[in-house]
């Protein structure tokens, strides 16, 4: 597809009425985000996590079991959402502090509530490039930074409460919660309450990090101690949305942004890093304590929002809105498969890979000449602060032979992967070279590369792949970061 083409899709549109009956007033609409966190809440059966306020939410609300984001890290994950748009499609294939950036300037969430006459906020981080593209049509904004410290926290829903007030039309606000981002900070002020804290004693290591030792499970018990922070501040929302008399008419979406920071977790194609909770409330609009096993994305959360609002989409969005799915009601026809895929963010970290996912199968494709996948190493050897929770070689080393052969797949992958997601939930067997699973792989590799194509993914192209490999491998050696008004060269050449 040329860029011509892609540049029609902004003023094409197409416009869907909802099979659900609204009243005279327009839904607002809150996007609770929250960071480097999968599906560790107690909804969804974890054992450790104790978040009550998003089990009420799913209680009277849909929770989606099989929800995904198509890259598993911040910058590449919001801007997925925020447009619609695949990353190969949008063009923010990693992280915006490294400066990867959109190919163009696409209608996002902010723009099309804005121009549908509603009053847009965002609390809390962007962290996509450019970032004028979406700051220009937001009207109220708060607490810009990432806030990984956690300072103030009580002002999220401070500021949600001046958010509220300010709104005499109906708002769309989305707002960013830095909890379970790394450092994992175990308790800020009065979150989490005492009787409410866990240690390395309660709780095992999440079960795709295959090893167990006393430092991983201390680091595990922080994760779930930010998890329940985060409740608790979404509690304190929630309280505000309720105090404004704004929660009846008002649909609520919750979603972690990708997986948790642990090896084989965030920048990742596994579904460790690619899993998420997606929770959807919407009070008298939607079947209440729904459970959906159907494979959903955060791209769908642009045509969702904008449906429910009665507002036109732009045309070939990557997502379909969810509002078939948010009945009792039996469903056909839904997607079969989600691709995703990996570049590990920044050239210190990278790996160029692909997935391919169905609701049985996942085939995961890694592009030869590119050495060590460097995302793995980064947590081997405690590149930063935020990979310190990672597997180490003494620890991989005491666990049992098939979980070392696990972290030798990870550090060197091999071309193909595949894995039985029904037999085998944290792919920890490859079977990509087994013989029984030859024409499964090869029907996976077909179909990946009929999406590819359709979508005209840039990395169809070998040429592509290799400008790409090459280019973050240069990098590798440069100070780019410190080069004003940088820009990386796949954007012109893709």
């Amino acid at each position: 597809m040329s860029r011509s083409l892609r540049n029609s899709w902004v003023v094409t549109f197409f416009h869907v009425v909802s099979f659900l009956t609204f009243g005279a007033d327009l839904p607002n609409i809150l996007l609770i985000v929250s960071e480097d966190n999968g599906p560790e809440l107690g909804c969804y059966g974890d054992p450790y996590a104790r978040t009550p306020v998003l089990d009420r939410l799913a209680k009277y609300g849909v929770r989606f079991n099989q929800a995904f984001t198509p890259y598993s890290v911040c910058s590449p994950s919001r801007a997925s959402f925020l447009t619609g748009l695949h990353p190969v499609v949008n063009g923010q294939l990693g992280l915006a502090t490294h400066k990867f950036a959109l190919f163009e300037e696409w209608p996002n969430i902010f723009s099309l509530f804005q121009k549908a006459g509603y009053h847009t906020g965002l609390i809390g981080k962007l962290h996509v490039n450019p970032e004028k593209y979406f700051s220009k049509h937001i009207d109220y904004r708060a607490i810009s930074s990432a806030n990984f410290d956690r300072k103030s926290m009580s002002a999220y829903a401070e500021n949600a409460e001046t958010f509220f007030s300010k709104s005499k039309k109906p708002f769309f606000l989305s707002i960013n919660y830095p909890d379970a981002h790394f450092p994992l900070i175990p308790k800020i002020k009065e979150y989490p309450k005492k009787q409410d804290m866990l240690t390395g004693r309660d709780v095992k290591p999440l079960p795709w990090i295959g090893c167990d030792t006393p430092r991983l499970r201390e680091a595990t018990a922080n994760y779930y101690n930010c998890m329940n922070r985060l409740d608790s501040l979404i509690g304190d929302l929630l309280g505000e949305l309720q105090k404004a008399g704004k929660t009846e008419n008002t649909l609520i979406i919750y979603i972690g942004d990708h997986g948790a920071q642990f090896s084989r977790g965030k920048t990742s194609v596994y579904d460790a890093g690619t899993s998420i909770p997606f929770i959807i409330n919407w009070p008298n609009q939607i079947s209440e304590g729904l459970v959906r096993e159907e494979l959903v994305c955060v791209t769908d959360i642009l045509p969702t929002c904008l449906l429910a609002a009665g507002v036109t989409a732009p045309a070939h969005l990557s997502g379909r809105a969810l509002q078939p799915l948010l009945r009792d009601r039996r469903v056909s026809n839904w997607r079969t498969f989600l691709p995703f895929i990996t570049t590990g963010a920044a050239p210190s970290i990278a790996c160029l890979q692909f997935a391919y996912r169905t609701e049985k199968f996942k085939l995961i494709i890694s592009p030869p000449n590119q050495g060590e996948n460097l995302s793995a190493v980064a947590y081997l050897t405690d590149l930063n602060s935020f990979y310190i929770a990672g597997c180490k070689q003494h620890e991989i080393d005491a666990s049992v032979p098939s979980i070392q052969e696990v972290y030798k797949i990870y550090k060197n992958p091999p071309g193909y992967e595949l894995y039985d997601l029904e037999q085998d939930p944290n792919e920890f067997l490859n079977l990509a070279e087994d013989p029984e699973y030859k024409t499964i792989r090869s029907h996976l590799i077909k179909e990946f590369q009929k999406w590819q194509k359709s979508v005209d993914d840039p990395f169809f192209y070998d040429s592509n792949v290799r400008f790409w490999i090459n280019e973050q491998q240069k990098a590798r050696g440069t100070n780019y970061k410190g080069v004003k008004n940088f820009r990386w060269g796949y954007l012109n050449e893709f």
